[in-house]
């Protein structure tokens, strides 16, 4: 496929239904496997931000409007929505693998498919399930229990998967009744143009979605805009507390999907040749850069040496190059700060003691991108760097443990919860570790996010859930209307 996009410039944001002018900086996207430039954006102002809070302000506020749509009606205009997106799927993928260097292998799998099927997931769930409930009193009479939609919705989608978790938010939110105020990052903004286009010809109301990209200063105005009721932030822990803090104060509801630094524990019985593809998925997905990964690999010590060569040849026969090319496994980083980061983290690994069975630097042959060789460090003990804090690239570290206690207590021994992993050939053994696991989601001999089930974490990995219908109760809030018992 051809590195070249036929869009070079945008210099406008979709807001209430309408290209307008941004007030901005422009900013060049940049390819991150060749380091050229693709485009030049402009970034929304914050009288943008002002002007799409605005917008679909009026669209929550309309009498006659979303909101209040009945939810086959909104079901319907969900299902345009979606198809139009599957007209744009491969133009969309293609922009991102451009923009952010997702393998295409991962692109045309989750940014082209990944939001149509949340659209009609949440369309098919609204149809079915009544949002209203009328129950018997103790007391006498009877009360309406309704599930109105909160609001206007402010989210804050980062750049590892723009268009998938652009979706986790703007599907149930669609679903629920809410407006949306879209902030896409910097690095991944053209696929949100085109998700804007397929907006426009799916006829959605004006103001319903708006799209208005821009840096921190941009995220940070829109949690603290005064007409916005909720907030929707995934993003970095750090940032995360901050949304918190700020969302607290103003006592806004606030969903956050937040860092991780997952453990998978590798059981003793467990068939490292028949796990190997889904390990690859758990471990080393969208070239490191997931924050449900699982990094820290929990090994019994009566294998550890097997597990670290089973590990160190995996990695060493990844294709790493063009994430356009369909059998490229491993992409680059996103960013050259990210590849600095990543970089860092390894450094400090050696300079902690850790010893890197396999990769460590720089893939030979690729002067240009910014790639990282997938790395696999052994002889880690667990109160290391790189066995405690996010890295969010292809680095794993293999930690030795004495039976399933320690395995389970060395899990659990994180400021974070997210993801993790039981592999065994005991299936029924793994969901009883997996249950002792502190993790908002774990898997065994396998992970995935199930667009039926709930996904988020505990402890510094965030709070509140996306998918599931879990997600869909986070844009609505329960009303009681006490009927007259006389009546």
């Amino acid at each position: 496929m051809s590195q070249v996009l036929d869009r070079v410039e945008h210099d406008r944001v979709f807001v209430g239904g309408e290209w307008v002018t941004a007030g901005g900086e422009s900013v060049p996207v940049v390819s991150a496997s060749t380091e050229e430039q693709l485009a030049t954006v402009r970034l929304a102002s914050e009288a943008d931000v002002d002007r799409a809070v605005e917008a679909a302000r009026a669209v929550f506020d309309d009498p006659q409007g979303w909101p209040r749509w009945e939810p086959a009606r909104r079901a319907e205009a969900m299902e345009r929505f979606a198809a139009e997106l599957e007209k744009r799927g491969e133009q969309t993928a293609r922009q991102v693998t451009l923009q952010n260097g997702m393998p295409w292998l991962w692109s045309s799998q989750i940014e082209a498919v990944f939001p149509a099927l949340l659209l009609r997931y949440y369309g098919e769930l609204i149809t079915k399930h009544p949002a209203e409930e009328v129950r018997d009193g103790m007391l006498g009479g009877k009360t309406l229990v309704t599930r109105e939609p909160v609001g206007v919705v402010g989210a804050i989608i980062p750049w590892n998967f723009p268009q998938g978790i652009t979706f986790m938010k703007l599907a149930p939110a669609l679903a629920a009744g809410c407006p949306i105020v879209l902030k896409p990052s910097p690095e991944t903004v053209l696929d949100a143009y085109t998700m804007a286009e397929a907006a426009e010809a799916a006829g959605l109301p004006a103001g319903l979605v708006n799209i208005v990209p821009g840096a921190g200063d941009v995220g940070a105005y829109l949690v603290q805009h005064p007409r916005i009721d909720k907030v929707s932030f995934t993003g970095s822990t750090a940032v995360g507390r901050w949304v918190a803090e700020t969302c607290g104060k103003l006592l806004r509801p606030v969903t956050l999907e937040l860092g991780g630094k997952s453990a998978a524990i590798l059981l003793d019985d467990v068939d490292l040749e028949k796990s190997a593809e889904s390990m690859f998925g758990a471990m080393f997905f969208n070239s490191g850069q997931a924050c449900w990964l699982n990094s820290r690999i929990l090994a019994p010590r009566e294998r550890y040496g097997e597990v670290v060569d089973f590990l160190s040849a995996m990695a060493s026969s990844f294709k790493i190059g063009d994430p356009l090319d369909p059998d490229t496994q491993i992409g680059p980083m996103t960013s050259r700060r990210q590849r600095e980061r990543v970089e860092g983290y390894i450094e400090k690994g050696r300079q902690e003691g850790a010893k890197v069975a396999a990769g460590g630097g720089r893939p030979a042959g690729l002067d240009r991108g910014w790639f990282v060789e997938p790395t696999i460090f052994a002889d880690v003990q667990p109160d290391q760097t790189i066995a405690r804090e996010e890295i969010f690239g292809p680095v794993l570290s293999v930690i030795p443990y004495d039976g399933v206690d320690e395995a389970v207590r060395i899990a659990n021994d994180s400021e974070y919860g997210l993801g993790g992993s039981v592999w065994t050939g005991d299936p029924e053994r793994g969901e009883q570790v997996a249950r002792r696991v502190h993790s908002g989601t774990v898997g065994v001999n396998a992970y995935m996010n199930d667009p039926t089930a709930p996904f988020g974490g505990v402890k510094s990995s965030g709070m509140g859930r996306e998918l599931g219908p879990e997600a869909l109760e986070h844009y609505r809030v329960p009303k009681s209307v006490y009927l007259d018992p006389s009546a």
